[in-house]
């Protein structure tokens, strides 16, 4: 990115004094013949050059990283009144001197060096001035361009250190069912680790990506809910629909888990009472439509108003924000001991954010 924004700069000052040349070469080809415009226009662009290129690369960059602009207004104005006065030795003992001969006595030129010195402000300041504009568009963009990438990675960083806290949690998690499990029935412990095995290699190899395709995401999911059935067997009536028509959609990756993994960890627990999840996740025309549904208990709900629901759900909303911003909807209610999200979100055709 750097070396093409470098490349059209260098292009763009080139053209520059290219039409510089080229319009001081007509102006001196109508008052002298062409050997005197040339070589006027050549001392004339020569000069022009090392003055503006050092008001424009050396003082004025200084003068906006020192932000002392005062300062520079008046090495400025000092290298517009240098620069006029090489102009009037140009206009005076060049082009005058092509055309009619100057007084022998140095006192006598001096009429011919103010008018040169007049003439020449206007050109000088015009020159200066637009050298310094286009100059401080360069290093605006440039510096917009710095903001930009730094964003960028802070938006990385943010979103790395968010996936970080959420991967440990979904691994504690099942471990511990698995622990649980090996206890009282080693098939299903043994199952179970299979579903581990294939939820850790996701976790190790795709979700270091920015965005993953629909279709891993969605089957990683259904392994967490199968995990979860499995282990709540009788007690808990869980309901999943995947209804994926796009599977090559792209979205951030473990950004639904926190949802999941709230509803089976607050659903109602109490004896005698068989809880419910509710699940359902559809893709419609670059959409996703996600919907969870969990009953729980005033013990549950109160246990996490004291911030024993840990970090997840703070971090989806933060997540979401971040990657998608003005492109997603989500709605949380929590009433008559039931809990409900909804998401809609904007999926992406590439994997490029």
């Amino acid at each position: 990115m750097t070396k093409p924004f470098i490349l059209r700069e260098y292009i763009f000052v080139t053209m520059f004094w290219l039409v510089f040349a080229a319009a001081v070469y007509i102006n001196f080809q109508a008052n002298s013949d062409k050997p005197s415009a040339l070589f006027q226009t050549i001392v004339l662009v020569i000069a022009s050059f090392f003055f503006t290129h050092f008001l424009t690369t050396r003082l004025l960059p200084n003068a906006l990283r020192a932000k002392k602009m005062k300062l520079f207004l008046v090495q400025a104005t000092a290298v517009i009144v240098l620069l006029s006065f090489i102009y009037s030795l140009i206009f005076t003992y060049i082009e005058v001197n092509s055309k009619n001969e100057l007084p022998p006595n140095f006192i006598d030129h001096l009429p011919f060096l103010w008018k040169g010195f007049y003439l020449a402000l206007p050109a000088s300041f015009l020159i200066n001035g637009s050298a310094c504009g286009i100059k401080f568009y360069q290093e605006h963009g440039r510096i917009e361009r710095d903001h930009i990438l730094l964003q960028q990675a802070h938006l990385e960083n943010q979103l790395k250190l968010l996936q970080d806290q959420i991967n440990p949690h979904v691994v504690f998690n099942i471990l511990n069912h698995i622990h649980i499990l090996m206890k009282t029935d080693t098939k299903l412990a043994d199952y179970l680790l299979l579903k581990f095995s294939d939820i850790l290699r996701y976790q190790l190899y795709h979700c270091s990506q920015n965005l993953v395709p629909l279709g891993q995401d969605i089957e990683h999911l259904q392994n967490l809910v199968e995990v979860e059935k499995l282990r709540w067997g009788n007690e808990l009536e869980v309901t999943a629909d995947w209804s994926i028509g796009n599977k090559k959609s792209f979205i951030a990756p473990l950004l639904l888990v926190p949802f999941i993994e709230n509803a089976f960890k607050y659903v109602c627990r109490l004896p005698g009472h068989r809880g419910y999840v509710k699940i359902s996740c559809m893709e419609k025309d670059g959409f996703l439509l996600f919907y969870v549904e969990n009953c729980y208990s005033e013990l549950a709900a109160h246990k996490k108003k004291e911030g024993s629901g840990g970090i997840g759900l703070q971090n989806v909303q933060k997540r979401l924000k971040l990657q998608y911003p003005n492109t997603h909807e989500l709605t949380i209610v929590a009433a008559d001991n039931v809990y409900k999200v909804t998401l809609t979100l904007q999926l992406s055709d590439n994997n490029e954010q």
